[in-house]
């Protein structure tokens, strides 16, 4: 906040004179103890206005930053919803897609899930696509690959279930844990333990990786809505609302 307010008290600064008016640097050291006088009791009698000033800058600055993250994702747009990898569920024929960086560790993640899912499925006309993205430690590359050993032995159908299982388990992850987790779902776990150390399970997760530095993705959940990046949660109301707005522009 101190950086803010410094660069605003020096755009009020630059701004208190028209361009020409004069040169600073030509000034003599009276004349520009005076200026800084000057403006010094301008801002104390104005206070407000460095808060207005640090305003402007902050809505500047992150209309930059969305207009920075939608180049990112036309740059990057074919590894983001086509990788020919990831899970796509919803309708794949959708007018809106959403995609999803996830950590099945991640509290926030946790939080997102029943609204990503009460989203999709009201809604009824969006593509959603799910990025394998285990930050949080060893649990969260154990679950990972567990999950997309599942999509690559059972099929999509498994993976969404073994994905929604694994989103909600509270307790240890490891081998007893993810048999359990798999028998209750109905789905035969020793092929899909065997298909853990794939090494197209450790590609496709470096390329997942990969792609998130190049969003500059540090956290989950992150969230592709179209040509938007919502990096973290954001409440079903909030998400029906952009959902809205990309379909009104």
């Amino acid at each position: 906040m101190k950086r803010t307010l410094a660069a605003a008290s020096l755009s009020i600064a630059a701004l208190a004179a028209p361009a020409g008016a004069f040169d600073l640097t030509e000034m003599s050291e009276d004349e520009r103890a005076a200026f800084r006088a000057e403006i010094r009791a301008y801002l104390l009698e104005n206070p407000e206005i460095i808060m207005e000033a640090v305003g402007v800058l902050e809505q500047r600055q992150a209309e930059q930053q969305a207009q920075a993250d939608v180049d990112l994702v036309k740059i990057n747009a074919e590894d983001i919803f086509n990788d020919g990898y990831s899970w796509v569920g919803g309708n794949v024929n959708g007018d809106v897609t959403l995609v999803e960086f996830v950590d099945y560790r991640c509290g926030y993640c946790r939080k997102a899930h029943d609204e990503v899912a009460q989203l999709v499925d009201t809604d009824g006309n969006i593509k959603f696509i799910l990025k394998e993205f285990p930050i949080l430690g060893e649990e969260s590359l154990i679950s990972s690959r567990f999950a997309i050993a599942t999509k690559m032995v059972a099929g999509d159908d498994a993976y969404k279930q073994m994905h929604d299982a694994l989103i909600t388990f509270n307790g240890n992850v490891g081998r007893g844990s993810l048999t359990r987790l798999a028998e209750g779902l109905g789905i035969d776990p020793e092929p899909i333990l065997a298909r853990m150390d794939d090494p197209e399970i450790d590609a496709i997760i470096q390329k997942n990786r990969e792609l998130a530095g190049r969003l500059q993705i540090n956290g989950t959940p992150t969230f592709v809505f179209e040509d938007q990046l919502l990096r973290g949660y954001v409440p079903l109301q909030g998400m029906m609302q952009i959902v809205d707005q990309i379909r009104a522009n």
